[in-house]
């Protein structure tokens, strides 16, 4: 009986121990709690349907059903029974390598661009947990920033092998190439003027990170983690491949400068072609106003006197040309 005694004794103190000991804990000011009750998390009592996010699709909002879960905010101490478990997630922004792999050790991304050429991508994502869903981070997959990581790389790498320059970089604009070129003549102008996919994407990483970052947006309802942004800082090639690259981009901009030099001249020659004309023009027009204007006095004498009077004011004329004559030639 003494034996049974102690025992049930010894039990309570531990218990009250536990209870004392473990019993008892805080949450820091960047950190939320959801505590589970043998082994369920304790859900919101007000809560009338699941988590919903607006970004998924209808087939995604079923698939990706999870309940509203009650969070405990910073604070404490807050008590919890010895069959309770408190789960602790850091909700401040944070930032992780797009390389990062727990699987593997890896340097760089690898990505194929639209003209079948591998490059390496590197950048940084900044992400938090969502603190609407944290049933789907802790408690729907095992790893959600592995997951989270896979389903960016995958996105980053169709957008890559599909990017095309929005701005349609080109040396020649297709009105240029239809008045210009005119002919089938104008098709390896087209060639020179296609740009390179790796060009393409240096010269529009702010675009590819605004198109990252509203693809991910919908992992807040997948994983639970909401994505801040993504920084996509380099697209390096290959170095036989950068070479190659380098050497193209020299002779499109010596091409683009002699395309510009040829404009140019021709603008200048058309010009100058224009003034000429001017020119031609007004001395033609210098000419023929003095004896336009010798015309009309003679219509205006003939009209107001008759002929009488234009014979006379001939004669009148020929006075002080026959003054200046050194001699006179008169047919018969």
């Amino acid at each position: 009986m003494s034996f049974i005694i102690s025992f049930i004794v010894g039990v309570a103190i531990y218990l009250a121990i536990r209870c004392l000991i473990t019993g008892f804990y805080t949450i820091r000011p960047d950190q939320r709690a959801v505590i589970t009750s043998f082994g369920r998390a304790v859900r919101m009592p007000d809560a009338g349907d699941n988590y919903k996010d607006e970004q998924l699709s209808e087939d995604e909002q079923e698939r990706y059903r999870y309940p509203k879960v009650r969070v405990k905010g910073p604070g404490g101490p807050y008590f919890k029974w010895p069959w309770q478990v408190v789960y602790k997630v850091s909700v401040a922004t944070e930032a992780v390598d797009i390389v990062w792999d727990p699987t593997k050790q890896q340097e760089t991304i690898e990505a194929v661009t639209k003209d079948n050429l591998t490059t390496g991508v590197n950048g940084q994502l900044r992400y938090r947990v969502c603190e609407n869903n944290l049933y789907a981070y802790l408690f729907g997959v095992r790893s959600p920033l592995e997951h989270v990581m896979g389903y960016f790389v995958s996105v980053l790498r169709e957008r890559i092998a599909n990017f095309v320059d929005p701005k349609g970089q080109s040396l020649i604009s297709d009105v240029d190439l239809e008045g210009e070129m005119g002919g089938p003549g104008g098709g390896s102008a087209v060639e020179l003027s296609e740009g390179v996919s790796i060009n393409d994407l240096r010269k529009n990483l702010p675009l590819l990170n605004q198109y990252m970052e509203e693809q991910c947006r919908s992992t807040a309802g997948r994983y639970g983690v909401e994505l801040d942004a993504a920084l996509i800082t380099e697209i390096d090639p290959p170095q036989e491949v950068d070479r190659a690259l380098s050497a193209i981009n020299s002779t499109r901009n010596q091409v683009a400068a002699d395309i510009s030099t040829a404009r140019a001249d021709a603008e200048q020659q058309i010009t100058m072609s224009h003034r000429a004309v001017e020119i031609a023009t007004n001395n033609a027009q210098a000419e023929v106003a003095p004896l336009r204007q010798l015309a009309e006095t003679l219509a205006k004498v003939k009209g107001e006197g008759g002929s009488k009077a234009l014979k006379a004011y001939l004669r009148n004329l020929r006075i002080p040309l026959l003054s200046r004559t050194r001699r006179i030639i008169q047919n018969s």
